[in-house]
């Protein structure tokens, strides 16, 4: 990491910096730029060597997009052909999407695939809507894949996911 001839105290300051961000106890590279005596453009310069020295991923991938495929697929799974049965899906990847919103504030992006995140959604929906067969659906889902994860291991993660709240 410093083999490009970036010194160790730079290194350790933007460490520093990182850190407090990572413990949401965020200290602007200004302030401890300012602090410390140095120019907080070494700290942020080399913010990126650091995450990626590290290996560090700084996307996390949301549940949304699968959601919205999981009702569209749904649709099909339900045979939903009348309006009524539309509206009542839709209005449940409203509660999925809002459900989503929820699993987003806690730890289960860092834990769990979208996907995963996204049948704990819809699950949560189907509670309050009852609208379809969860399980079954979920066995459907799986027979069309080549799951990585049999049904029982799925069921433990969507479980797991709801009770980060």
């Amino acid at each position: 990491m410093v083999c490009d001839g970036t010194s160790p105290q730079k290194i350790m300051l933007t460490c520093i910096y990182a850190a407090c961000k990572a413990e949401e106890n965020h200290v602007s590279a200004e302030e401890l730029g300012k602090g410390i005596g140095q120019d907080h453009h070494v700290i942020l310069n080399n913010e990126m060597l650091v995450f990626q020295s590290l290996g560090f991923d700084l996307i996390v991938y949301a549940p949304y997009h699968t959601l919205d495929g999981f009702i569209s697929d749904l649709e099909e799974f339900c045979g939903a052909k009348d309006d009524d049965q539309i509206v009542a899906l839709k209005a449940s990847l409203e509660t999925a999407r809002m459900e989503a919103d929820k699993i987003m504030r806690t730890n289960g992006p860092l834990l769990f695939p979208p996907g995963q995140l996204a049948l704990a959604a819809l699950h949560r929906a189907n509670t309050e809507h009852g609208i379809f067969d969860f399980e079954r659906y979920l066995r459907s889902v799986l027979s069309r894949h080549h799951p990585a994860h049999t049904i029982s291991e799925l069921t433990a993660s969507i479980n797991a996911i709801d009770s980060l709240e």
